[in-house]
């Protein structure tokens, strides 16, 4: 399973690209200011939806097609279609909107599945169905999309125990946020799981019964 940082840059994050090029890709946010694409390492690019609703900012289309015009011809290995975070008819809305004009680029088309959706949600033009929605439903859920498709990404996993659940469901990638912030134990686990040196760890659905996002 291919591990994409998101927004992550520093001294850290190019010795673990360094060390693991085959397992490291890059997901990057079209409002990023501290990097571009590297055509050596796999990159996909978010549409921005989640960041823009965690600051309770409202999204804006615009940074999303400037990125694509100005990078696309570095072939970039997805797109996210816009969606909505835990809204599954939105997101079927949005998916409508705006998948012909990102189709209209060239580049593999991704659909993020939001809490309520089944396998019959997802667009036929859907290159890669990207494991969205509350963390609740993400993870009770997830293997019945890789058991559906042949190509999963799972959003939001930044944690040891996470990685390996994703690994063991047959993802072909996943993204997070946190491992080249600064917490030293965290990085560690990420180095663990790309040596593949699987830890004793209990891998339980019940951590995540509670929670929404």
């Amino acid at each position: 399973m291919v591990v994409m940082p998101t927004a992550n840059t520093g001294f850290d994050c190019g010795v673990f690209f360094g060390k693991y090029p085959d397992k490291l890709g890059q997901l990057f946010s079209p409002d990023d200011k501290k990097g571009m694409p590297r055509q050596e390492y796999p990159w996909a690019l978010d549409n921005g939806v989640f960041g823009a609703w965690t600051r309770g900012d409202e999204w804006n289309e615009e940074p999303l097609f400037r990125f694509l015009e100005k990078y696309h011809f570095l072939t970039p290995s997805w797109v996210v279609v816009p969606d909505w975070v835990a809204d599954r008819d939105k997101t079927l809305r949005l998916w409508d909107q705006y998948a012909p004009p990102l189709i209209a680029f060239g580049v593999p088309l991704a659909f993020v599945v939001q809490d309520g959706m089944t396998t019959g949600d997802v667009p036929t033009e859907a290159d890669i169905v990207f494991v969205g929605g509350s963390t609740s439903w993400k993870w009770r859920n997830l293997r019945m999309w890789t058991e559906s498709f042949p190509r999963v990404h799972v959003g939001r996993v930044n944690t040891e125990k996470l990685l390996w659940m994703a690994h063991d469901s047959g993802a072909e990638s996943c993204d997070g946020t946190g491992w080249f912030r600064g917490d030293r134990q965290q990085l560690a686990g990420l180095d663990r799981y790309l040596q593949g040196h699987r830890p004793q760890i209990d891998l339980d659905l019940t951590d995540f019964t509670l929670s929404k996002i």
